[in-house]
C-alpha cells in the first residue's frame, strides 16, 4: 500500500471513529505532514483520495471538512468495487466465508445464456457461495458463476479474500450491470444473516464484464436492506 493510502486510511478511521466529526475542519496538510512524518505532497494525495470517495469535501480559502455521512453503504459511490475494497474505504474489517465451491453442472439455462456458454469452446462454469462480513457482522450472501478459464486452478480456500483481485491476475475488469429488486427474507437469509422475519432484503443480479464486452462472471446476491443502497452501472477505476 502507497504512503498516501496509509494516510487516507488512517484518516477514514478517525472519521469512522468520531475522532474528527462531521463538518469539522482537519488539521492543516503541513500539521498533517508533521504528525505522520510524510510530505505535504503524500498528505494532499490521501485527502484527494478522500474527497473522491466522498468523506472529506475542500472549501477553497477554509480548510478541508468532514462530509455528513450515514451508516448505510452506498454500494457503486467509487466506481466498481469489489466488497473487500469497498470495507477498507468505509475503514470497515472484512471476512469471507466460503459456504460451497464446484462446477456448475447442470448450468441452468439463464446463467449459460448470461455468460455466452454456448459460443465459448470452455463451456465450464463454476459456482461460487460466500458469506461476506464487516467487522464480524454478516452483511450479503453471495451466489457468483463464474467461466472456469478466469479461476483455474483455484481451491476453495483461495476466495477468503478479494475475488476481483484473483480474477484481475488473468483478465482486466472494465464494468458490471446491475439489476436490484426488493424482496422478503427467507429462512435461509434469516439464519445466514442474522434477520428476522419480514426483514427487506435487496436482491441483485450483476454481470461483470472485459473491456471487450466478454462476460466474466454472473453474481445472485442477496444484500441487507437496511445497510445497502446500490447504482446500476459500474465502471472499475484506473486511477
Amino acid at each position: 500500500m502507497a504512503k498516501f493510502e496509509q494516510v487516507a486510511d488512517e484518516l477514514s478511521r478517525r472519521v469512522r471513529d468520531g475522532v474528527y466529526t462531521t463538518s469539522q475542519r482537519l488539521p492543516s496538510e503541513y500539521d498533517l505532514a508533521k504528525e505522520f512524518a510524510v510530505s505535504r505532497l503524500t498528505v494532499r494525495k490521501a485527502i484527494d483520495l478522500l474527497i473522491r470517495q466522498q468523506l472529506l469535501v475542500k472549501s477553497p480559502g477554509k480548510g478541508t471538512y468532514v462530509m455528513s455521512y450515514t451508516d448505510k453503504v452506498e454500494s457503486g459511490r467509487m466506481g466498481l468495487q469489489g466488497f473487500t475494497e469497498a470495507a477498507r474505504a468505509y475503514g470497515k474489517k472484512s471476512r469471507t466465508e466460503v459456504l460451497s465451491f464446484g462446477p456448475l453442472d447442470p448450468i441452468p439455462e439463464e446463467i449459460a445464456r448470461v455468460l455466452g456458454r454456448d459460443q465459448q469452446a470452455n463451456k465450464t462454469v463454476d459456482l461460487l457461495v460466500r458469506r461476506r462480513f464487516w467487522d464480524e457482522e454478516p452483511m450479503t450472501v453471495e451466489h457468483v458463476a463464474i467461466c472456469h478459464e478466469y479461476i483455474e486452478g483455484l481451491q476453495a480456500h483461495d476466495f477468503e479474500g478479494s475475488l476481483f483481485a484473483l480474477i484481475e491476475k488473468r483478465v482486466p475488469i472494465a464494468y458490471s450491470h446491475q439489476e436490484v429488486e426488493a424482496v422478503l427474507i427467507d429462512p435461509d437469509m434469516i439464519k445466514l444473516l442474522h434477520g428476522k422475519k419480514d426483514d427487506p432484503l435487496l436482491l441483485v443480479h450483476s454481470v461483470t464484464y472485459t473491456a471487450d464486452a466478454k462476460p466474466i462472471l454472473y453474481d445472485i446476491s442477496y444484500y441487507r436492506a437496511d445497510k445497502y443502497s446500490f447504482k446500476s452501472t459500474l465502471t472499475r477505476d484506473r486511477v
